[in-house]
Protein backbone atom coordinates (compact mmCIF):
# COMPACT_ATOMS: atom_id res chain seq x y z
CA UNK A 1 0.00 0.00 0.00
CA UNK A 2 1.30 3.70 -0.72
CA UNK A 3 -1.15 5.50 -0.35
CA UNK A 4 -1.34 8.08 2.33
CA UNK A 5 -4.07 7.41 4.96
CA UNK A 6 -6.23 10.15 6.49
CA UNK A 7 -6.85 10.21 9.98
CA UNK A 8 -9.33 12.10 12.60
CA UNK A 9 -8.26 12.31 15.87
CA UNK A 10 -11.15 11.90 19.34
CA UNK A 11 -9.30 12.74 22.45
CA UNK A 12 -5.50 14.76 21.93
CA UNK A 13 -4.51 13.80 25.15
CA UNK A 14 -0.85 12.16 26.20
CA UNK A 15 -1.48 8.92 24.42
CA UNK A 16 -3.59 10.74 21.34
CA UNK A 17 -0.73 13.34 21.02
CA UNK A 18 1.73 10.29 20.78
CA UNK A 19 0.21 8.71 18.16
CA UNK A 20 0.09 11.31 16.01
CA UNK A 21 3.33 12.86 16.51
CA UNK A 22 4.47 9.91 14.98
CA UNK A 23 2.08 9.98 12.20
CA UNK A 24 3.97 13.01 11.15
CA UNK A 25 7.16 11.86 11.56
CA UNK A 26 6.80 8.65 9.35
CA UNK A 27 6.02 11.72 6.23
CA UNK A 28 3.49 10.45 3.93
CA UNK A 29 2.52 7.73 5.15
CA UNK A 30 -0.39 9.41 7.74
CA UNK A 31 -2.41 13.04 7.62
CA UNK A 32 -4.46 13.86 10.07
CA UNK A 33 -6.66 16.27 9.09
CA UNK A 34 -9.67 16.56 11.81
CA UNK A 35 -9.92 16.62 15.68
CA UNK A 36 -12.27 16.57 18.61
CA UNK A 37 -10.88 17.82 22.22
CA UNK A 38 -12.87 19.50 25.02
CA UNK A 39 -9.38 21.06 26.22
CA UNK A 40 -8.27 23.88 23.82
CA UNK A 41 -4.59 23.92 24.71
CA UNK A 42 -4.33 20.19 23.85
CA UNK A 43 -6.64 20.99 20.25
CA UNK A 44 -4.64 23.95 19.23
CA UNK A 45 -1.34 21.38 19.80
CA UNK A 46 -2.93 19.34 16.89
CA UNK A 47 -4.45 22.20 14.97
CA UNK A 48 -0.80 23.32 14.70
CA UNK A 49 1.19 20.55 14.53
CA UNK A 50 -0.71 19.00 11.75
CA UNK A 51 -1.81 22.12 10.29
CA UNK A 52 -5.26 21.55 10.29
CA UNK A 53 -8.05 24.26 9.53
CA UNK A 54 -10.43 25.91 11.92
CA UNK A 55 -13.99 24.51 11.00
CA UNK A 56 -12.42 20.42 11.46
CA UNK A 57 -11.14 21.63 14.86
CA UNK A 58 -14.13 20.58 17.63
CA UNK A 59 -14.23 20.76 21.39
CA UNK A 60 -16.49 17.39 20.99
CA UNK A 61 -16.69 14.34 19.15
CA UNK A 62 -20.07 14.18 17.72
CA UNK A 63 -19.73 17.70 16.00
CA UNK A 64 -17.10 15.60 14.39
CA UNK A 65 -18.52 12.61 13.55
CA UNK A 66 -21.60 14.63 12.63
CA UNK A 67 -19.78 15.29 9.83
CA UNK A 68 -20.04 11.54 8.13
CA UNK A 69 -16.79 9.74 7.26
CA UNK A 70 -14.20 11.85 6.14
CA UNK A 71 -10.96 9.92 6.86
CA UNK A 72 -9.67 6.45 6.35
CA UNK A 73 -9.59 5.62 10.08
CA UNK A 74 -10.51 7.43 13.33
CA UNK A 75 -8.27 7.14 16.25
CA UNK A 76 -10.47 6.98 19.53
CA UNK A 77 -8.10 7.94 22.59
CA UNK A 78 -10.71 9.28 25.35
CA UNK A 79 -10.33 7.99 28.74
CA UNK A 80 -11.73 4.83 29.57
CA UNK A 81 -15.35 5.36 30.34
CA UNK A 82 -15.44 7.45 27.53
CA UNK A 83 -14.14 4.88 24.73
CA UNK A 84 -17.67 3.40 23.92
CA UNK A 85 -20.28 6.16 22.74
CA UNK A 86 -17.84 7.66 20.14
CA UNK A 87 -16.26 3.58 18.52
CA UNK A 88 -19.73 2.70 18.19
CA UNK A 89 -20.49 6.13 16.39
CA UNK A 90 -17.16 5.88 14.42
CA UNK A 91 -17.82 2.40 13.31
CA UNK A 92 -21.51 2.74 12.29
CA UNK A 93 -19.97 5.37 9.73
CA UNK A 94 -17.46 2.22 8.78
CA UNK A 95 -14.56 3.76 10.45
CA UNK A 96 -11.89 1.92 10.98
CA UNK A 97 -10.06 2.43 14.44
CA UNK A 98 -7.06 2.57 15.97
CA UNK A 99 -8.59 2.17 19.49
CA UNK A 100 -6.79 3.10 22.99
CA UNK A 101 -6.85 0.33 25.38
CA UNK A 102 -8.47 -0.47 26.88
CA UNK A 103 -11.65 -1.10 24.43
CA UNK A 104 -14.19 -0.41 27.70
CA UNK A 105 -14.02 -0.25 31.12
CA UNK A 106 -17.26 -2.29 31.15
CA UNK A 107 -17.51 -6.06 29.93
CA UNK A 108 -20.53 -5.44 27.95
CA UNK A 109 -19.54 -2.83 25.81
CA UNK A 110 -16.37 -4.44 24.89
CA UNK A 111 -18.27 -7.82 23.62
CA UNK A 112 -20.96 -5.22 22.01
CA UNK A 113 -17.96 -2.92 20.09
CA UNK A 114 -16.35 -6.29 19.11
CA UNK A 115 -19.52 -7.49 17.54
CA UNK A 116 -20.48 -4.18 16.02
CA UNK A 117 -17.20 -3.97 14.28
CA UNK A 118 -17.42 -7.54 12.52
CA UNK A 119 -21.09 -6.70 11.89
CA UNK A 120 -19.84 -3.51 10.04
CA UNK A 121 -16.96 -5.42 8.46
CA UNK A 122 -14.31 -2.23 9.83
CA UNK A 123 -10.93 -3.11 11.46
CA UNK A 124 -10.32 -2.11 14.91
CA UNK A 125 -6.82 -2.35 16.16
CA UNK A 126 -6.78 -1.84 20.01
CA UNK A 127 -3.25 -0.38 21.39
CA UNK A 128 -1.62 -2.68 22.95
CA UNK A 129 1.50 -1.24 22.12
CA UNK A 130 3.61 -3.95 24.10
CA UNK A 131 3.23 -6.26 21.36
CA UNK A 132 5.26 -4.05 19.10
CA UNK A 133 7.56 -3.18 21.68
CA UNK A 134 11.94 -3.79 20.41
CA UNK A 135 12.14 -6.66 23.43
CA UNK A 136 8.62 -8.37 22.70
CA UNK A 137 8.97 -8.75 19.40
CA UNK A 138 12.35 -10.45 19.37
CA UNK A 139 10.38 -12.67 22.06
CA UNK A 140 8.11 -13.65 19.73
CA UNK A 141 10.59 -14.53 16.52
CA UNK A 142 12.56 -16.72 19.26
CA UNK A 143 8.85 -18.50 20.14
CA UNK A 144 7.92 -18.78 16.42
CA UNK A 145 11.58 -20.46 15.58
CA UNK A 146 10.72 -22.97 18.13
CA UNK A 147 14.02 -21.73 20.28
CA UNK A 148 13.16 -23.17 23.53
CA UNK A 149 10.36 -26.10 22.02
CA UNK A 150 6.75 -26.12 23.09
CA UNK A 151 6.16 -23.66 26.17
CA UNK A 152 5.16 -25.10 29.42
CA UNK A 153 4.71 -21.98 31.73
CA UNK A 154 5.52 -18.03 32.02
CA UNK A 155 6.27 -16.23 35.43
CA UNK A 156 5.79 -12.67 33.80
CA UNK A 157 6.03 -9.55 36.47
CA UNK A 158 4.69 -5.90 36.05
CA UNK A 159 6.69 -3.56 38.03
CA UNK A 160 4.87 -0.55 37.68
CA UNK A 161 7.52 1.43 40.11
CA UNK A 162 6.33 3.56 43.25
CA UNK A 163 6.12 6.80 41.74
CA UNK A 164 4.35 5.84 38.63
CA UNK A 165 1.93 4.26 40.67
CA UNK A 166 1.51 7.36 42.69
CA UNK A 167 0.99 9.77 39.78
CA UNK A 168 -1.22 7.46 37.61
CA UNK A 169 -2.84 5.23 40.22
CA UNK A 170 -3.32 7.14 43.18
CA UNK A 171 -3.43 10.84 42.65
CA UNK A 172 -4.59 10.39 38.79
CA UNK A 173 -6.88 9.26 36.36
CA UNK A 174 -6.93 5.89 37.25
CA UNK A 175 -6.83 5.83 41.02
CA UNK A 176 -10.63 5.08 41.57
CA UNK A 177 -12.14 2.18 39.65
CA UNK A 178 -15.68 4.24 39.54
CA UNK A 179 -14.21 6.61 37.39
CA UNK A 180 -12.14 4.82 35.35
CA UNK A 181 -12.01 0.88 36.17
CA UNK A 182 -9.82 -2.17 37.99
CA UNK A 183 -6.05 -1.58 38.14
CA UNK A 184 -5.44 -4.67 36.21
CA UNK A 185 -7.28 -3.52 33.52
CA UNK A 186 -5.89 -0.13 33.12
CA UNK A 187 -2.44 -1.19 33.68
CA UNK A 188 -2.20 -4.74 32.52
CA UNK A 189 -4.31 -5.59 30.52
CA UNK A 190 -1.23 -4.63 28.14
CA UNK A 191 0.49 -8.24 29.78
CA UNK A 192 -2.60 -10.48 29.90
CA UNK A 193 -2.95 -9.99 26.02
CA UNK A 194 0.94 -10.51 25.61
CA UNK A 195 1.09 -13.84 27.80
CA UNK A 196 -2.08 -15.10 25.48
CA UNK A 197 -0.21 -13.82 22.42
CA UNK A 198 2.93 -15.29 23.27
CA UNK A 199 1.67 -18.70 24.43
CA UNK A 200 -0.52 -19.12 21.10
CA UNK A 201 -3.63 -20.65 23.33
CA UNK A 202 -7.03 -20.29 24.76
CA UNK A 203 -6.85 -19.27 28.07
CA UNK A 204 -9.30 -21.63 30.23
CA UNK A 205 -9.40 -20.58 33.82
CA UNK A 206 -8.28 -17.54 35.79
CA UNK A 207 -7.17 -17.44 39.90
CA UNK A 208 -6.27 -13.89 41.14
CA UNK A 209 -5.66 -12.42 44.67
CA UNK A 210 -4.80 -8.40 45.60
CA UNK A 211 -5.40 -5.52 47.68
CA UNK A 212 -4.54 -1.78 48.21
CA UNK A 213 -2.76 -2.41 51.40
CA UNK A 214 0.04 0.66 51.62
CA UNK A 215 -1.71 4.22 49.64
CA UNK A 216 -4.26 4.92 52.29
CA UNK A 217 -5.03 7.63 55.07
CA UNK A 218 -3.32 4.90 57.87
CA UNK A 219 0.08 5.74 56.31
CA UNK A 220 0.18 9.41 56.06
CA UNK A 221 2.84 11.10 58.35
CA UNK A 222 1.25 12.62 61.28
CA UNK A 223 0.58 16.05 61.38
CA UNK A 224 0.77 16.18 57.33
CA UNK A 225 -1.50 18.35 55.74
CA UNK A 226 -3.98 17.66 52.70
CA UNK A 227 -2.26 19.10 49.88
CA UNK A 228 1.78 18.84 49.80
CA UNK A 229 2.67 22.12 48.97
CA UNK A 230 0.79 23.94 52.50
CA UNK A 231 4.26 21.81 53.89
CA UNK A 232 4.58 18.20 55.26
CA UNK A 233 7.05 17.75 58.11
CA UNK A 234 7.99 14.41 56.37
CA UNK A 235 10.87 16.22 54.47
CA UNK A 236 12.35 12.84 52.91
CA UNK A 237 9.08 11.61 51.46
CA UNK A 238 8.96 9.86 47.60
CA UNK A 239 6.00 11.16 46.95
CA UNK A 240 6.24 14.95 47.84
CA UNK A 241 4.11 16.49 44.51
CA UNK A 242 5.98 19.97 44.92
CA UNK A 243 9.36 17.85 44.40
CA UNK A 244 7.57 15.52 41.62
CA UNK A 245 5.39 18.22 39.79
CA UNK A 246 7.42 21.87 40.03
CA UNK A 247 10.88 21.48 41.14
CA UNK A 248 11.34 18.64 38.48
CA UNK A 249 10.84 21.19 35.11
CA UNK A 250 11.97 18.10 32.82
CA UNK A 251 9.68 15.78 33.20
CA UNK A 252 6.70 17.30 31.05
CA UNK A 253 4.71 13.50 31.12
CA UNK A 254 3.79 14.76 35.00
CA UNK A 255 3.84 18.12 34.38
CA UNK A 256 1.06 18.10 31.43
CA UNK A 257 -1.12 16.02 33.29
CA UNK A 258 -1.40 17.27 36.51
CA UNK A 259 -2.57 20.93 34.34
CA UNK A 260 -4.07 19.71 31.77
CA UNK A 261 -2.58 21.98 29.43
CA UNK A 262 0.10 21.18 26.85
CA UNK A 263 3.04 23.49 27.55
CA UNK A 264 2.43 24.03 31.50
CA UNK A 265 3.88 27.31 33.07
CA UNK A 266 5.03 26.82 37.07
CA UNK A 267 1.94 29.01 37.74
CA UNK A 268 -0.15 26.30 36.02
CA UNK A 269 1.56 23.60 38.09
CA UNK A 270 1.64 25.59 41.87
CA UNK A 271 -2.87 26.09 40.54
CA UNK A 272 -2.68 22.20 40.09
CA UNK A 273 -0.84 21.29 42.95
CA UNK A 274 -3.43 23.04 45.23
CA UNK A 275 -6.67 22.50 43.93
CA UNK A 276 -6.03 19.17 42.05
CA UNK A 277 -5.95 15.55 43.35
CA UNK A 278 -2.13 16.03 42.05
CA UNK A 279 -1.31 17.96 44.62
CA UNK A 280 -2.99 15.80 47.88
CA UNK A 281 -1.06 13.44 50.67
CA UNK A 282 -0.24 10.86 48.40
CA UNK A 283 -2.14 8.85 50.94
CA UNK A 284 -5.10 10.69 51.76
CA UNK A 285 -6.52 10.65 48.01
CA UNK A 286 -9.78 9.03 46.59
CA UNK A 287 -7.83 6.55 45.45
CA UNK A 288 -9.57 2.49 46.03
CA UNK A 289 -7.39 0.11 43.09
CA UNK A 290 -5.06 -2.30 44.12
CA UNK A 291 -1.53 -1.53 44.69
CA UNK A 292 -0.45 -5.03 44.45
CA UNK A 293 -2.13 -8.20 42.73
CA UNK A 294 -1.38 -12.03 41.51
CA UNK A 295 -3.14 -13.85 38.66
CA UNK A 296 -2.85 -17.72 37.53
CA UNK A 297 -3.73 -18.88 34.38
CA UNK A 298 -4.49 -22.21 33.06
CA UNK A 299 -4.25 -22.10 29.29
CA UNK A 300 -5.48 -24.97 26.52
CA UNK A 301 -2.78 -27.88 26.89
CA UNK A 302 -2.07 -27.46 30.46
CA UNK A 303 0.12 -24.80 29.65
CA UNK A 304 0.33 -22.34 32.77
CA UNK A 305 1.23 -18.68 33.55
CA UNK A 306 1.59 -16.28 36.84
CA UNK A 307 1.33 -12.73 36.70
CA UNK A 308 2.27 -10.47 39.35
CA UNK A 309 1.92 -6.82 39.47
CA UNK A 310 3.39 -4.59 41.98
CA UNK A 311 3.70 -1.17 43.20
CA UNK A 312 6.32 -1.49 45.11
CA UNK A 313 9.53 -1.47 43.05
CA UNK A 314 12.06 1.12 40.56
CA UNK A 315 9.86 -0.25 37.69
CA UNK A 316 9.62 -2.16 34.41
CA UNK A 317 9.00 -6.20 32.84
CA UNK A 318 10.05 -9.32 33.53
CA UNK A 319 9.33 -12.44 31.75
CA UNK A 320 10.89 -15.99 32.43
CA UNK A 321 9.44 -18.43 29.57
CA UNK A 322 10.02 -22.68 30.15
CA UNK A 323 9.91 -24.57 27.31
CA UNK A 324 10.39 -28.15 26.43
CA UNK A 325 13.85 -27.60 24.91
CA UNK A 326 15.33 -24.92 26.77
CA UNK A 327 14.46 -21.15 28.76
CA UNK A 328 13.86 -17.84 27.85
CA UNK A 329 14.32 -14.17 30.75
CA UNK A 330 14.37 -11.15 30.08
CA UNK A 331 14.04 -7.69 31.63
CA UNK A 332 11.90 -5.26 28.94
CA UNK A 333 13.73 -1.93 30.00
CA UNK A 334 15.38 -1.60 26.70
CA UNK A 335 18.63 -2.11 27.83
CA UNK A 336 19.17 -6.02 28.97
CA UNK A 337 19.39 -8.54 26.70
CA UNK A 338 17.22 -11.59 26.01
CA UNK A 339 18.97 -15.08 27.79
CA UNK A 340 17.94 -18.15 26.26
CA UNK A 341 19.55 -21.52 27.82
CA UNK A 342 19.61 -24.53 25.33
CA UNK A 343 18.93 -27.74 27.18
CA UNK A 344 20.48 -29.60 24.53
CA UNK A 345 24.06 -27.45 24.30
CA UNK A 346 23.46 -26.67 27.52
CA UNK A 347 24.74 -22.81 26.61
CA UNK A 348 23.32 -19.94 27.16
CA UNK A 349 22.50 -17.00 24.16
CA UNK A 350 22.19 -13.46 24.75
CA UNK A 351 20.00 -11.33 22.24
CA UNK A 352 21.01 -7.51 22.86
CA UNK A 353 18.14 -5.37 21.94
CA UNK A 354 18.32 -1.26 22.39
CA UNK A 355 15.68 0.57 21.88
CA UNK A 356 15.78 3.12 19.84
CA UNK A 357 15.89 7.08 21.23
CA UNK A 358 13.45 9.56 20.63
CA UNK A 359 10.33 8.94 19.56
CA UNK A 360 10.82 5.57 19.07
CA UNK A 361 11.44 4.52 22.59
CA UNK A 362 7.83 5.07 24.15
CA UNK A 363 7.24 1.85 25.95
CA UNK A 364 10.36 0.17 24.49
CA UNK A 365 8.91 1.32 21.17
CA UNK A 366 6.29 -0.07 21.55
CA UNK A 367 3.97 3.30 20.43
CA UNK A 368 5.84 3.53 17.17
CA UNK A 369 5.84 0.17 16.15
CA UNK A 370 1.82 0.34 16.56
CA UNK A 371 1.68 3.48 14.35
CA UNK A 372 4.13 1.74 11.31
CA UNK A 373 2.07 -1.78 11.94
CA UNK A 374 -1.38 0.12 11.61
CA UNK A 375 -0.08 1.36 7.98
CA UNK A 376 0.11 -2.35 6.98
CA UNK A 377 -3.03 -4.00 9.02
CA UNK A 378 -5.01 -1.53 7.16
CA UNK A 379 -4.34 -2.28 4.04
CA UNK A 380 -6.04 -5.23 2.58
CA UNK A 381 -3.58 -8.40 2.60
CA UNK A 382 -1.87 -7.82 6.68
CA UNK A 383 -0.62 -11.03 7.04
CA UNK A 384 1.92 -10.06 9.82
CA UNK A 385 1.74 -11.66 13.41
CA UNK A 386 1.74 -8.65 15.56
CA UNK A 387 -1.41 -6.96 14.94
CA UNK A 388 -4.43 -8.77 16.18
CA UNK A 389 -8.04 -8.08 15.49
CA UNK A 390 -10.49 -6.56 18.24
CA UNK A 391 -12.17 -9.73 19.18
CA UNK A 392 -8.46 -11.49 20.04
CA UNK A 393 -8.04 -7.92 22.04
CA UNK A 394 -11.95 -8.51 23.61
CA UNK A 395 -11.25 -12.19 24.64
CA UNK A 396 -7.77 -11.19 26.13
CA UNK A 397 -9.90 -8.15 27.67
CA UNK A 398 -12.10 -10.83 29.62
CA UNK A 399 -8.80 -12.79 31.18
CA UNK A 400 -9.02 -9.66 32.64
CA UNK A 401 -12.32 -8.79 34.13
CA UNK A 402 -12.44 -12.62 34.92
CA UNK A 403 -9.19 -12.09 36.90
CA UNK A 404 -10.95 -9.20 38.96
CA UNK A 405 -13.97 -11.13 39.41
CA UNK A 406 -11.89 -14.14 41.21
CA UNK A 407 -9.85 -11.65 43.18
CA UNK A 408 -13.44 -10.45 44.64
CA UNK A 409 -15.24 -13.19 44.69
CA UNK A 410 -12.50 -15.28 46.15
CA UNK A 411 -12.95 -17.94 43.39
CA UNK A 412 -11.36 -19.92 40.41
CA UNK A 413 -13.28 -17.89 37.24
CA UNK A 414 -13.82 -20.48 34.33
CA UNK A 415 -13.21 -18.58 31.03
CA UNK A 416 -15.83 -19.77 29.03
CA UNK A 417 -18.39 -19.97 31.70
CA UNK A 418 -17.35 -16.27 32.41
CA UNK A 419 -18.01 -15.29 28.78
CA UNK A 420 -21.09 -16.88 27.65
CA UNK A 421 -22.50 -15.52 30.88
CA UNK A 422 -21.84 -12.11 29.74
CA UNK A 423 -23.20 -13.16 25.97
CA UNK A 424 -26.48 -14.31 27.78
CA UNK A 425 -27.25 -10.55 29.73
CA UNK A 426 -26.67 -8.36 26.99
CA UNK A 427 -29.08 -10.57 24.73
Amino acid sequence: MSKTLSAILIGAGLRGKEYTDIMLELGDRYKVIAVAEPIESRRNYIKQKHNIPDELCFDNYDSLLNLGKIADFAIVSTMDRQHYDPAMKAISLKYDLLLEKPVSSIPEECLKIAEYAEEMNVKVLVCHVLRYSDMFVKIKELLLDNTIGDIVSINHEECVGNVHQSHSFVRGNWGNSKRSSCMLLQKSCHDMDILQWLIGKKCKKVQSFGSLTYFTKEHAPKDSPDYCIEGCPEKNCPYNAVKLYLDDKDNDWFRTAATRQANPTDEMVIEALHNTQYGKCVYKCDNDVVDHQTVNLLFEDGVTATFTMNAFNKGGRFIHIMGTKGELRAAIDGESPISVYDFETKETKEYNIISTDGINAGHGGGDYGIVVTLYDYLGENYNGYLASGITTSVNNHFIVFAAEESRLTNTVVDLNEYVAKLKNNIK
